[in-house]
């Protein structure tokens, strides 16, 4: 059969380029490995909660709300309990945050918080536009690409003089240096600078961390970030995206692996299944990771040794397992009901964070972990029976390759234990209140979605993997391997990984540019009358 574009895997990235397709008049075919569409953000294996990445020109221009799709964004954003104390809470209003700092030891903190909030408000402006525009090609720039740098250009100088000095400076800095600067206060830190090195494999002191900080804050938020739930969970958002790609037009399968990636002649001419099916198209994107692109799904021939070998160091060490709670109740943490609907972060110091980190560089499984924890039922009773709660935790750093033995059951019980531990330092008797628990571990994702090395964002967030070095550089502009009509449209691409449609978006702007530009080349056919 054949279908103008076919689109690798019907995670989230694949759904909204098979939708943008669609919508354009392209007969779009999305292939889906596994019994549902989704990848990780449509089932228990998802390693958060949240959806507050997710780009509103994205929800608007698929209308997603009409498709199911409702955003649930509490007051709070994050509470960070403490073991000899009241905790600190982050609310979604800066003002009413620094009315509750002004109570520190330190009350100076509070006018420190609006200073960093503001700041951090004006520099994600410009980091906004950056993962809006399609990466530019260094090695051979195009008129578009100079278009693309004046675009970026001016929104550096609308920054004023100041903000561009501190925009250069702080994309390469560390997210300790970054928050360390601008705050005192080592709890506010902590819960601040945790969001540099989420789903990381760095510590906050590793240099680029404030650039992931920077990037969690284009949705908003500030210095505090987002916390946004999806009415019904991640899987509702899935399944709204399955629902607009099919309202435009889109088919999609489930059940349907692909094994290999057709080309002909420097050109995609469409895919084979794992059952021996195949599908024509002279478009194919990808949103399965690039290590898996280029390595597992492409002929090494036409890959060739030089891509080859520079896929294989693509860096995706996975170090982030999740874990579910079951409770029969709420957790017996000392906290109103309200400041618990956000994120709870235990991150007690810039300090504690790196020593978590440390373990991971051993090849050891935090013994002290970072965790982030967020509670879906307060703000949506519906995903649990009544009386129950559901305690979905992001546990870091677990890394994926163990240097002691691999991720056996005894391994999946220790980042469980550790996790009730850590969490019971702040909330005694949480044992007792357990009626399940799940661990989802790096070995997994790599298993069940093919994500290399574990990595949910198909790839390290770092400076020498971002922008026009995401994947590779020269393959950053969705066009992937020199391989016409081939695109990657997954977090392996710019912008990069999280819950945002970003690089599903830019790859279906790319290729229905590519798709224009080859309608306007291809020869007008005169009629058998038409005068000469």
């Amino acid at each position: 059969m054949a279908y103008d574009a076919v689109i690798v895997g019907g995670g989230h990235n694949g759904l909204v380029t098979a939708a943008y397709l669609a919508k354009a008049g392209l007969e779009t075919l999305v292939l889906e490995r596994r019994d549902r569409v989704g990848g990780p953000l449509g089932s228990e294996e998802f390693v958060a909660d949240l959806v507050g990445n997710l780009r509103r020109d994205v929800v608007a221009e698929l209308g997603l709300g009409a498709h199911g799709f409702q955003s649930i964004e509490p007051d709070v954003v994050a509470f960070a309990p403490s073991a000899d104390g009241p905790g600190l809470t982050l609310w979604k209003d800066p003002v009413r945050t620094a009315t509750e700092l002004r109570r520190r030891p330190n009350p100076r903190v509070a006018e420190s918080f609006l200073a960093f909030d503001s700041k951090i408000r004006s520099l994600a402006a410009f980091v906004a536009r950056m993962q809006e525009a399609e990466p530019p090609d260094l090695g051979s720039p195009s008129f578009s690409d100079a278009g693309t740098g004046l675009t970026l250009l001016n929104s550096l100088r609308r920054l004023g003089r100041q903000e561009i000095r501190e925009t250069l400076r702080a994309l390469p800095m560390s997210v300790a240096d970054l928050v360390s600067e601008a705050v005192e206060d080592e709890a506010l830190q902590g819960a601040l600078g945790a969001r540099g090195v989420r789903y990381s494999a760095m510590g906050p002191k590793s240099a680029g961390t404030a650039l992931n900080f920077l990037w969690d804050s284009v949705s908003g938020g500030g210095a505090a970030g987002r916390t946004v739930f999806a009415r019904g969970g991640p899987r509702a958002l899935a399944d709204s995206l399955l629902s607009a790609a099919q309202s435009y037009g889109a088919t999609v399968r489930c059940d349907a692996e692909v094994a290999a990636i057709r080309t002909r002649r420097g050109s995609a001419v469409g895919v084979v299944l794992a059952n021996g099916e195949e599908f024509d198209a002279e478009i194919v994107a990808s949103s399965a990771d690039p290590k898996r692109t280029l390595l597992r799904l492409l002929d090494p021939a036409e890959v060739g040794p030089t891509l080859g070998w520079r896929a294989e160091n693509i860096r995706a060490p996975g170090v982030v397992a999740k874990v579910t709670l079951i409770l029969d109740g709420l957790p017996p943490i000392e906290a109103d009901e309200e400041r618990l609907r956000g994120r709870i972060v235990v991150a007690p110091s810039l300090e504690a964070l790196e020593l978590a980190f440390n373990d991971s560089k051993y090849g050891r499984i935090s013994e002290s972990p970072y965790l982030e924890v967020t509670i879906p039922t307060l703000s949506d009773p519906s995903l649990a029976p009544e009386g129950t709660h559901v305690l979905s935790v992001l546990f870091q750093y677990a890394p994926r390759d163990l240097r002691d033995g691999d991720w056996e059951e005894a391994a999946r019980e220790r980042v469980a234990d550790a996790t009730v531990a850590t969490i019971e330092t702040y909330a005694p008797g949480l044992a007792e209140r357990i009626t399940a628990r799940h661990v989802v571990t790096p070995a997994d994702l790599e298993r069940e979605y093919g994500l290399s090395g574990g990595h949910p964002m198909h790839g390290e967030h770092a400076l020498d993997q971002f922008f026009a070095w995401r994947p590779l550089l020269g393959h950053a502009r969705y066009r992937l391997a020199g391989i016409r009509g081939l695109y990657l449209c997954g977090a392996g691409a710019h912008p990069g990984g999280g819950v945002t449609g970003g690089p599903g978006k830019n790859a279906a702007r790319a290729i229905l540019a590519d798709s224009r530009r080859a309608r306007r080349r291809r020869p007008r056919l005169r009629a058998p009358d038409a005068p000469a």
